[in-house]
């Protein structure tokens, strides 16, 4: 049996901020976030725009100085500019830049020997993010999602520990999404630390292992996607055909909390929803009756709805919904 004195230690996070603030004239873009992220660990940073996610991952990134408050990357401070931590990050932003009179491969090449890194992790790196058949085409003939599965490549060629990815499915469709889902595990499995910040919830709720969703510079609940769905309560929607109940008798049912008509279907909602399909089913049957269950997304829409309706509340504190 293991006891607390010979339990092994917990590992140090690969990245911790303690208390971060930073403004722009009289606004807050940072406002004392505080938070950690484990060696390995998948983690999103969700907000609306605004919120200042960019802010703080390029304070986290060593790009931006915080006005107070602490970042610690890797075991070290990223501000001032730590050289050392450049080969151990890889960094994907929304604007990257291109050697765009190269080929996708030769960009590779050479964003791999600035870092040191062997050349031929060029090919492996197109590979994983389906570019081997763009190898020879010049960067600037790329299509805008090649170009961005491209700044992908740039950020993993080199083998980093700790990679920060921001909406790196902007401009990919929806077969590429899902395979980059796939380079994006095998990182992960790999012990490969992830930054990810992403206006795509479902991609959040698939991938992360935490999310911290962010609301006026405040971080306003950080936990795993399915803790967060379970701790708020969020309702279950019954999808029935329209025409199939009356909208004020559907609202009558046991267990409904609201009945609404919505494009073509009584949308009910419910906390128990074994119980209103039971109800359902011994009205009118259940052909054609649709589920949804609480996801991500609905939390997301919750909290940073209720964030922003506090915040214009000069009566109210800020909402702190922290696990």
């Amino acid at each position: 049996m293991t006891t607390d004195s010979t339990r092994p230690p917990e590992a140090a996070p690969a990245l911790s901020v303690r208390d971060v603030h930073k403004r722009y004239g009289d606004r807050a873009a940072v406002a004392g976030v505080s938070l950690d992220v484990r060696p390995g660990e998948f983690f999103g940073l969700l907000g609306p725009n605004g919120a200042g996610k960019t802010t703080l991952v390029e304070i986290m990134e060593g790009l931006r100085r915080a006005d107070s408050g602490t970042v610690t990357v890797l075991g070290r401070s990223p501000w001032p500019r730590d050289t050392s931590l450049l080969p151990r990050m890889g960094v994907q932003t929304q604007s990257s830049a291109f050697f765009v009179r190269q080929t996708a491969r030769e960009h590779l090449v050479t964003v791999a020997g600035l870092y040191r890194a062997d050349r031929s992790a060029a090919d492996a790196t197109l590979a994983s993010v389906g570019l081997t058949g763009q190898r020879d085409v010049l960067v600037e003939n790329l299509s805008g999602g090649q170009r961005q599965r491209l700044a992908i490549a740039s950020a993993l060629v080199h083998g980093p520990e700790l990679i920060f990815l921001d909406e790196p499915t902007a401009a990919l469709d929806p077969q590429a999404r899902r395979d980059l889902w796939e380079v994006l595990r095998g990182l992960k499995r790999e012990g490969r630390t992830i930054v990810y910040t992403t206006h795509h919830l479902d991609e959040a709720e698939a991938l992360c292992d935490r999310v911290a969703i962010m609301v006026d510079g405040r971080i306003t609940a950080l936990d795993a996607p399915d803790e967060l769905v379970r701790a708020a309560g969020a309702p279950c929607r019954l999808f029935v055909p329209a025409g199939r109940i009356e909208l004020a008798r559907a609202a009558a049912l046991p267990g409904v909390d609201r009945a609404e008509e919505q494009g073509g279907s009584l949308v009910l909602e419910t906390a128990v929803p074994g119980r209103v399909l039971a109800a359902v089913d011994e009205l009118v049957g259940l052909d054609g009756v649709l589920t949804r269950t609480a996801s991500l997304e609905d939390v997301y829409l919750e909290l940073t709805g209720a964030a922003r309706e506090r915040a214009a509340d000069p009566t109210d504190t800020p909402m702190e919904f922290q696990a």
